[in-house]
Formats: structure tokens, sequence, C-alpha cells
């Protein structure tokens, strides 16, 4: 199965992604930790970090693993890139949105935060907010950190993931 962790930076996906990932044993794949390999490596980066990932992802879905992968995803078509990756490697894909409804949370954490990866310059609340981020034009779990700890959004995946194979097996 690939689970496909999205939202705009500063929302917590990577914080949920891992949290997911860990609970399942999955592959976590995170775009950011991919995309500055690239950048320390001296490439420029544009939609290479996404295609690295969806080759990483098939290898690993067509070996049977779970993958998590952890990306803002803001357009339609890296979304519909995602989808082909499943179906490609033939199996189940699940869209997770993750969101943050408190605005000032949101600035809060985008804000407050310390890079994690090596080299990593996080994008700044005008940046978060200048975004192109597209709506979705599809159906998704939404999750809403502003209402839910990280273990809370990890159950609630947890649950559908679950809910999904059981009607499939039934």
């Amino acid at each position: 199965m690939l689970v496909v962790v999205s939202g705009l930076p500063g929302v917590g996906k990577t914080t949920v992604a891992r949290a997911l990932a860990h609970a399942t044993g999955a592959v976590h794949l995170r775009i950011d930790s991919i995309e500055q390999a690239l950048r320390n490596a001296g490439h420029r980066v544009e939609a290479e970090g996404y295609g690295v990932a969806h080759a990483v992802a098939e290898d690993n879905l067509r070996l049977g693993r779970l993958v998590v992968a952890d990306c803002v995803n803001p357009w339609p078509l890296t979304r519909l890139e995602w989808r082909s990756v499943a179906d490609r490697a033939g199996v189940v894909m699940v869209d997770v949105e993750i969101v943050c409804s408190d605005l000032e949370e949101h600035r809060r954490r985008v804000e407050f935060r310390e890079p994690d990866i090596e080299g990593h310059t996080l994008p700044t609340w005008s940046d978060v907010t200048q975004r192109d981020y597209r709506a979705w034009d599809r159906e998704r779990l939404v999750i809403d950190t502003a209402r839910s700890s990280p273990e809370g959004c990890v159950q609630t995946i947890l649950s559908v993931l679950f809910s999904d194979r059981e009607d499939e097996t039934s």
C-alpha cells in the first residue's frame, strides 16, 4: 500500500508521516530529505526529488512494503503521479491531506521550527502563504493537526487503512 501524506509546510505532515511509518514498519520517503541530498550534491532541484521518490517508492511497493510518502504534493499533477506509481506497482493508494485549521498555530509552527536536515532552509510564513497549493479534486482523508495529537492523527489514519483492508477481504 502507498500512503501519500500531503500538506503545506508546517502543518505537521512529517511528524505524522514519521509516526505512521514507525507504527506500521513502513518505508518513510521524505521529499525534503531527498531534495536536500540532491542540493548537497550540487544539483539544482525542481521536480527531481519527486522523481527519485517515485522510483524508490515503486521499488519498495513491488517488494510488498508499505510506503509512506511525505511531501507537499501541491498540484493535481503531482497527486496524479503518485497514483501512477501505485497503479504501476499494483497496490492500493490512500491520500492523506494534513491541515492545521488554527492559522495562528500554523504560523507559530512555521516561524519557530528548527531544520532537522543539515543544510535545509525552511520556508518562511510568507513562503507558505504564497505557495501555489491547489485545491484537491478527488477524495482523500483530511487530518487536522490543530484538533488532534500526532498519535491521534496516526490512529485515525490506521483506522481508515485497516477498514479499507477489511472491506477488500470481505
